[in-house]
């Protein structure tokens, strides 16, 4: 049998390994709201989030280039290095993704395969170096730089975006609904849900359409072409639902507005991530087979030119990664307990943490409670005042101590982090930016609970 056929069977059944650890890591980046929040029994918010993931990862297949020639040059390594560096990346990437669930801390996948696919790529290109006459500074025809460089200015960057709008947007909220939301959402419920949805809406579906695998051509430039009058639409239509909602039928509206930001974010991360996951051992079987397209090529001399032409994934090879997601999703215990790991962090009360805080990490709280604080001081006595008792949490505090189960934050600030992190993902994707979705809810979940006091 051929050996690179066995590359590529290893390659797939590394890729399903990849699968598991992936989603549950990945996991407790699109439930940890609802579950923080108490939304929805448990099976509820998986069933949810699995549907989104099912639906989502059938937008991921324009991004998956990204894994064939967004890090290195393909036309300048053999398909034999190639298959190398591939096997390595996936070998790596299923071993560190399993000591981090295990252990139940957050990483980011995308961070892992970035760098899994640079560090591999750069390693072979040295030998090809050092085995001829190019020196160096000759790195750069193997490595892709400038786009390397670009997607780790991209991963970065959104850390800073994603606390800032997480903390904007949350304290805005908060300063109309406050702790007490319940009274205030029969007046601003409605519009609120009905931009939060909106939101979603239009980053899912007019941002999302393009790299969608089942999307016509047709299809995709309707929707870009009738972009307004669908968002104009949608944001009566849900605000008038919504509001009916609430004043009719008493419904708490935040509710359905996290469970549609869960299956959303769900729906995001699916589209963003699977690359981190298939992507790999996808440009593997692309390879393999242009390689055996011609008979006569030896596997040490034939260059990979082919991986820079964008291939269209097929639908029911997402369908079937997204179908291993889901079972997962539901089994995994691993998965349960690095999303606890988050929601702890950012919780609105006092209690144990998993781990225990260092001094960079004691510093960089106390230094940003002291930025807000020094804020604050240049307010006008009454704003500051009006400011403080809108952020009174009291309410919850009690609401909490009656629960047989207290939730770790409230209902408003989920559906703030559900919304702010499902548009910066969904952006991000419609961009062909592998953001590190792990970061990004974090992040808008660690401005939340700035932006809440949750901070101490």
């Amino acid at each position: 049998m051929n050996i690179y056929l066995i590359f590529v069977v290893v390659l797939f059944i590394l890729a399903i390994s990849d699968l598991v650890v992936g989603i549950t890591n990945d996991a407790a980046n699109f439930i940890n709201s609802a579950v923080g929040s108490k939304v929805a029994p448990l099976k509820v918010i998986l069933s949810i989030a699995g549907l989104g993931v099912l639906v989502g990862s059938t937008f991921s297949s324009g991004m998956m280039e990204i894994a064939r020639s967004g890090i290195f040059h393909p036309g300048s390594f053999a398909f034999s290095e190639i298959m190398l560096i591939f096997i390595a990346v996936m070998i790596t990437d299923v071993i560190l993704l399993d000591t981090f669930n295990t252990f139940g801390f957050p990483t980011s996948t995308t961070v892992s395969i970035v760098f899994e696919l640079l560090g591999a790529s750069v390693a072979i290109a040295l030998v090809k170096i050092f085995e001829t006459t190019d020196t160096l500074a000759d790195l750069s025809r193997y490595i892709n730089s400038a786009k390397s460089l670009a997607i780790i200015s991209g991963i970065l960057l959104s850390v800073v975006f994603a606390f800032t709008f997480g903390t904007v947007v949350m304290f805005v909220t908060r300063l109309v609904f406050t702790f007490n939301y319940e009274k205030y959402l029969k007046y601003f419920g409605g519009i609120w849900g009905g931009i939060a949805i909106t939101g979603i809406v239009y980053f899912m579906l007019v941002k999302g359409a393009k790299g969608a695998s089942f999307m016509t051509a047709e299809n995709v430039k309707w929707i870009h072409t009738h972009t307004l009058e669908i968002l104009l639409a949608s944001l009566l239509i849900f605000s008038l639902i919504l509001h009916l909602l609430i004043t009719v039928f008493k419904v708490n509206i935040l509710k359905i507005i996290v469970l549609i930001g869960t299956f959303s974010l769900a729906m995001a991360f699916a589209g963003n991530d699977l690359v981190n996951f298939i992507g790999v051992p996808l440009a593997g079987y692309e390879s393999y087979r242009e390689f055996i397209a011609n008979p006569g090529a030896g596997a040490d001399t034939f260059m990979m030119d082919s991986l820079v032409n964008p291939v269209k994934t097929p639908t029911p090879f997402l369908l079937a990664a997204g179908a291993i997601m889901v079972i997962t999703l539901f089994l995994s215990k691993k998965a349960r307990t690095v999303s606890q790991t988050e929601i702890t962090l950012a919780r609105q009360g006092e209690g144990q943490e998993r781990f225990s805080s260092s001094f960079v990490s004691r510093s960089l709280v106390r230094g940003t409670v002291n930025l807000s604080r020094s804020i604050n001081r240049f307010l006008p006595e009454k704003i500051a005042l009006f400011v403080e008792r809108r952020f009174d949490s009291g309410s919850f505090r009690k609401k909490s101590k009656q629960r047989k189960e207290a939730a770790s934050f409230d209902l408003l600030r989920a559906s703030v982090n559900m919304f702010v992190a499902s548009m910066l993902i969904a952006t991000g994707t419609s961009l062909k930016l592998p953001l590190s979705t792990t970061y990004v809810t974090f992040m808008v979940a660690m401005g939340t609970s700035l932006a809440d006091r949750a901070w101490g």
